[in-house]
């Protein structure tokens, strides 16, 4: 290493100092980790070097790169990796053209560690935050629904009578008439009790309160016919489907008819936004304990601000008319009782992907 008179180490200590305090004041004052604070970062690290007019620094972080200035073809560096959750995430180094015989002090290897450690310090204080605010929402979320489960078994038990009531009374008239006009009333009495009947079922099913048939099964048929069921709307819509399986031979503890009303109603909306032309995919993984099913579309997405929402009873962003705002709702609910999760994140490059975990044995 290149000697320096005491004046010039006092100087350099002096730079290396200012670097820690300038990175650590600019850290303490922001809640995000951001780009252009790791671009400050870098042009921090630059000052502080003995040549800084020289001095490139360059840092690679998962997927976020930065120079100072563009790199030469050879060059002369130090490095310092960067670990993020123990797990080395990336780099920072500081060069020096190689044609400049210009060494690097001990010293500066030993600030681009620190600089290195409080990057490393800075990203998982971030990520630990991140992850606080998305558990505060989940559990917001639960919170909600579990007390809009609540209500909803409620609604569903007072309205199962009545309904039951009005259906009998009305399939007895229409026995007993011979007026062509009352049996047409009468018939649409009868159809509006039906059709109330199934939204009562699905309010019992987001309730959790349908009993259920658990039993080992083969998963691969199920889907299989489920997409077969399907398949005219597939065909009207224009849209075809890929099914994809790690393991055919994949069993578990479900319900079957409970399983294949979540394929149904999350295939049935993934071809509503589908475009003509395009491919709803659908595949199925498992690990020890769970196994996993993913349906991806290729259509609008879902926008951030109402994510949180989807999965609501009575929400819906069809027209009035086209849906009831309860399959989603159903879905979830049958899924919890399963002791399983699902989410649903952005497809790329457009279109949504509901993601189910459900356990093997219940």
């Amino acid at each position: 290493m290149l000697e320096i008179s005491t004046e010039e180490k006092l100087k350099e200590r002096i730079k290396e100092l200012s670097c820690l305090y300038d990175i650590s004041k600019m850290i303490s004052g922001n809640v995000t980790c951001s780009e252009a604070i790791l671009k400050e970062i870098c042009n921090i690290v630059k000052v502080a070097w003995r040549f800084n007019e020289a001095s490139i620094v360059e840092l690679k972080l998962n997927d976020f790169y930065f120079c100072t200035s563009e790199l030469p073809k050879d060059s002369n560096f130090q490095a310092s990796p960067v670990f993020i959750f123990e797990k080395e995430s990336g780099f920072i180094k500081v060069h020096y053209p190689s044609d400049n015989t210009t060494y690097f002090l001990d010293e500066e290897q030993k600030l681009l560690d620190k600089v290195a450690l409080e990057i490393s310090g800075f990203v998982e204080k971030n990520s630990i935050k991140e992850k606080e605010k998305q558990l505060q929402r989940s559990v917001e979320r639960i919170d909600r629904l579990s007390i809009l489960g609540e209500i909803t078994a409620g609604i569903a038990h007072e309205l199962n009578t009545p309904l039951g009531n009005i259906l009998g009374f009305a399939e007895l008239i229409n026995e007993q008439n011979i007026d062509r006009q009352v049996s047409q009333d009468v018939s649409k009495i009868i159809n509006a009790a039906i059709y109330s009947r199934e939204i009562v079922k699905k309010l019992m099913f987001f309730a959790c309160e349908m009993p259920q048939n658990m039993e080992v099964v083969s998963i691969k048929p199920i889907i299989v016919e489920a997409l077969s069921l399907l398949g005219p709307n597939f065909r009207k819509a224009h849209v075809s489907y890929e099914l994809i399986f790690d393991n055919p031979d994949l069993k578990a503890q479900i319900d079957n008819i409970q399983l294949t009303q979540v394929l149904f109603n999350i295939l049935i909306n993934s071809i509503y936004v589908a475009p003509n032309n395009s491919l709803i995919t659908v595949k199925v993984t498992s690990d020890s304990e769970n196994f996993f099913i993913e349906i991806a579309d290729q259509g609008s997405g879902i926008p951030e601000e109402i994510k949180s929402k989807i999965f609501e009873p009575f929400f819906t962003t069809k027209p009035i008319g086209e849906g009831s705002g309860l399959g989603l709702s159903v879905v979830h609910g049958i899924i919890k009782s399963h002791k399983g999760d699902i989410i649903a994140i952005d497809n790329q490059p457009t279109g949504t992907i509901f993601q189910i975990r459900l356990p093997l044995n219940s």
